[in-house]
């Protein structure tokens, strides 16, 4: 990439990995747009802040005039995300789960991915879950929408070949945030380290990327054996 000013936007960057993320590629040099529910205290130069919910209806349109402002787009990064117990009595926060983490991922796509294509160019990240191998009673649409979201980025990235355009999926584990729920949280990753993939990603631009290891290899073998439970009950 050449020495011109690089742009990106960072799509739930209040707290946790977004606002890391976004602090790293400020100190890289880079123009960031953010986009979060609640304001951000950030000053740095290059940065501008946009508070907008991603399931309010506006979203498109205050994240296609701040892509319009910076005139290209080189990093979108998705890192908006939610995830609460399942109450079922109340399934509310598992629709908002759903539309938070698969539905406004793919309206930041429509808006953004057609800008890149324009210009032959342009890397997207996804954070799904090491969660999108699993079937969850205790968080269906947490674990039913990161499933959705991997999906659909690795169908995606097989549809922009040619045009210039990569996609990558992160499956995370248990990050250091407040999404790390529970009482167990296994080789639960630093907020740090999970960055500091996330910027190796930038640089290497894989399709997929899951992490830590040895969780990605766990949650496939707990996989497996669920499919092979509910085969066996039929």
């Amino acid at each position: 990439m050449s020495d011109a000013v690089r742009n990106a936007v960072v799509v739930g960057n209040s707290d946790g990995i977004g606002l890391a993320l976004t602090r790293r590629l400020l100190a890289d040099g880079w123009r960031v747009a953010g986009f979060s529910r609640r304001a951000v205290d950030l000053t740095e130069p290059g940065y501008a802040h946009h508070t907008v919910d991603v399931t309010s209806a506006d979203y498109p349109q205050v994240l296609g005039r701040a892509v319009t402002g910076l005139g290209r787009v080189d990093l979108c990064v998705y890192a908006a995300g939610v995830g609460e117990p399942v109450d079922v009595t109340d399934l509310t926060t598992q629709t908002h789960a759903v539309e938070v983490n698969l539905m406004g991922a793919v309206r930041t796509v429509a808006v953004v991915v057609p800008v890149m294509v324009a210009a032959g160019s342009g890397h997207l990240v996804g954070l799904s879950s090491l969660a999108d191998r699993m079937v969850s009673p205790e968080a269906p649409g947490y674990a039913g929408s990161k499933a959705g979201l991997s999906t659909y980025l690795r169908g995606l990235s097989a549809a922009l070949r040619g045009h210039g355009v990569q996609v990558t999926t992160v499956r995370f584990g248990f990050v250091d945030t407040k999404m790390a729920k529970g009482p167990v949280r296994p080789l639960m990753l630093s907020v740090d380290r999970a960055v500091e993939i996330l910027m190796d990603c930038v640089r290497t631009r894989p399709v997929q990327v899951s992490r830590p290891r040895r969780m990605a290899l766990l949650t496939s073998a707990l996989a497996g054996l669920t499919r092979l439970s509910s085969r066996a009950r039929r």
